[in-house]
């Protein structure tokens, strides 16, 4: 009896040790994503993009989608602080996501609702920069005669 005793509480050399009866792990839990996994599973599975789908697939593309949201959260993030505001907003999002090389060639043709644009003024419509010390009278004639 105390063999099956010393079971429950040892476990095996593969990590694979008697579980306690009752709680079970979800699979987002067991790959320490916060993105479900089985909804995206069943997605995959609902959406018929292929045949079959393996268990890794839904386990990566929830990586992948967690890691782009954190990204652009990120940035999105900063770019609130800069605009001294607390909350994101789908500007700072716009502004997070045109600032950033990669993101903004992923998403070049993706609008934003309420994103707004890039402050951009172009070189030619900007005024000329004069210096006064090196103007001739020739230069500096005006209509006014």
């Amino acid at each position: 009896m105390a063999d099956k005793g010393d079971k429950k509480e040892k476990a095996t050399k593969g990590g694979r040790g008697v579980k306690k009866a009752g709680k079970s792990t979800s699979r987002s839990a067991k790959a320490g994503l916060q993105f479900p996994v089985g909804r995206i599973a069943s997605l995959l599975k609902k959406g018929r993009y292929a045949s079959r789908i393996g268990a890794g697939a839904p386990v990566y593309l929830a990586a992948v989608l967690e890691y782009m949201c954190a990204e652009i959260l990120e940035l999105a993030g900063n770019a609130a602080r800069d605009n001294k505001k607390t909350r994101v907003i789908p500007r700072h999002i716009q502004l997070a996501i045109r600032n950033d090389e990669e993101l903004n060639k992923l998403l070049s043709n993706v609008t934003i609702a309420s994103g707004g644009v890039l402050p951009n003024i172009h070189q030619v419509l900007l005024p000329k920069k004069s210096d006064k010390a090196g103007k001739t009278e020739k230069g500096s004639a005006s209509q006014e005669v």
